[in-house]
């Protein structure tokens, strides 16, 4: 049979195309409750009601005064603590005892830390009077009303959930999660704790693409193995087509004698591109079937970390409009490396901060996509741009983190 693919497409236009198609299919957006917020993609920008902090008020636990310190100290005339405003209003040479947070009493221009005042009676005394503002925080200095504070596309972290809560907001309207169902094809697989055949080994991808979801906030569904049967993997892919928007597979993508997938693909749905100009993962698989899209990556367990970190997330976060770039740093070389061939290559090392203060990646030299220690004793992908190359030590480079939250 002629391949219909017969070449290799550059890891730039696969991203972009990846990007189009998850577009195009961009999941629709819901109400979700602060506290399941976390790591979910804002649909909507975000536009501030209230101005924040929403009064003036204290920034230290101590005495609001007004004007110069008399001779005789500031006349305490009252408190005002954090919570119902006693609408306190204080005259020349007064002062109010006061807590964080408190509202400001009408005609204070300066708060004195506690720590710094003494009492003497009714009288508040000082050895340095604070000067005109100290210590408040002003109506709308944070935030102010009609502001813009967040944008659709921002992934939503803490402080930004925290951001939304003093706003008064209890609910978010983010996109929804993708449905994820995950299958892991050969007959060579065994699920740990089984005995392996003469031939067989365990099943690591499961674990592997199952973790890299869960660490996306996804709730992946995983399929029991596949033989490498067509049409076992026909019917399974086709049930789980038409109840998830995302189909991932592990295995048969290349070009062998098992390898059926996209010929699966290519007759019963729709297939953007196979086969990326890059190491690991050349033969990564692209396509659409029933509702879903597919991605198949390949077997070596590597391949599976580098495919799906790379290109595999850009398609989740397509599909939830994410607007904001992973994570990526700039690192020097602690050691030469070179490549030969013309792919992109993401080559597995270990980040460090070096004694001068800057990121320094050591290479691994364990190359291979079956090398799964090498994998789990390093933490970032180093980017080995196109084309042959020396990049001797010192050089810079571009990392990608392979932890969660990139």
């Amino acid at each position: 049979m002629t391949d219909p693919f017969p070449t290799r497409i550059a890891f730039d236009e696969a991203a972009a195309i990846l990007a189009r198609v998850a577009a195009a299919r961009r999941l629709p957006a819901e109400a979700v409750p602060l506290q399941r917020a976390l790591g979910r993609v804002l649909a909507e920008d975000i536009v501030a009601s209230t101005p924040l902090p929403n009064f003036d008020n204290a920034a230290m636990d101590g005495f609001a005064v007004r004007g110069a310190m008399p001779a005789n100290g500031w006349r305490l005339v009252g408190e005002q603590f954090a919570g119902p405003d006693l609408a306190l209003a204080l005259g020349e040479g007064e002062a109010c005892r006061i807590t964080t947070g408190a509202p400001l009493p009408a005609g204070a221009d300066a708060v004195l830390i506690k720590e710094n005042a003494r009492l003497a009676g009714d009288r508040v005394l000082a050895e340095t009077a604070p000067g005109a503002g100290a210590n408040i925080r002003r109506a709308g200095e944070d935030v102010a009303a009609g502001q813009r504070v967040l944008e659709a596309g921002q992934v939503l972290t803490p402080a930004r959930i925290s951001l939304a809560a003093a706003l008064g907001l209890p609910t978010l309207p983010a996109a929804r999660r993708p449905t994820v169902a995950v299958f892991t094809t050969g007959d060579e697989l065994q699920p740990p704790g089984n005995e392996l055949a003469p031939g067989q080994i365990f099943d690591s991808n499961r674990s592997l693409l199952q973790s890299l979801l869960v660490a996306e906030g996804l709730e992946p569904v995983a399929w029991p193995i596949l033989p490498d049967d067509p049409a076992r993997i026909a019917s399974a892919l086709e049930d789980a087509a038409f109840s998830f928007d995302v189909v991932i597979t592990c295995g048969g993508v290349s070009a062998g004698e098992k390898d059926h997938l996209p010929a699966l693909l290519r007759e019963r749905g729709q297939v953007h591109f196979w086969k990326v100009r890059m190491k690991p993962g050349m033969p990564l698989l692209f396509g659409s079937l029933g509702q879903a899209l597919v991605l198949g990556l390949p077997g070596n367990p590597v391949s599976v970390l580098a495919t799906f970190l790379t290109l595999g997330r850009g398609l989740l976060d397509g599909l939830q409009g994410r607007a904001e770039p992973r994570r990526r740093w700039r690192a020097r070389l602690a050691a030469p490396v070179s490549k030969r061939h013309e792919r992109l290559e993401f080559l597995r090392g270990r980040l460090e901060v070096g004694e001068g203060g800057q990121l320094e990646v050591t290479p691994d030299l364990a190359t291979g996509s079956h090398r799964l220690a090498a994998a789990a004793r390093n933490d970032v992908l180093v980017v080995l741009p196109e084309g042959p190359g020396d990049w001797p030590a010192g050089a810079v480079l571009d990392c990608l983190p392979c932890a969660p939250g990139g």
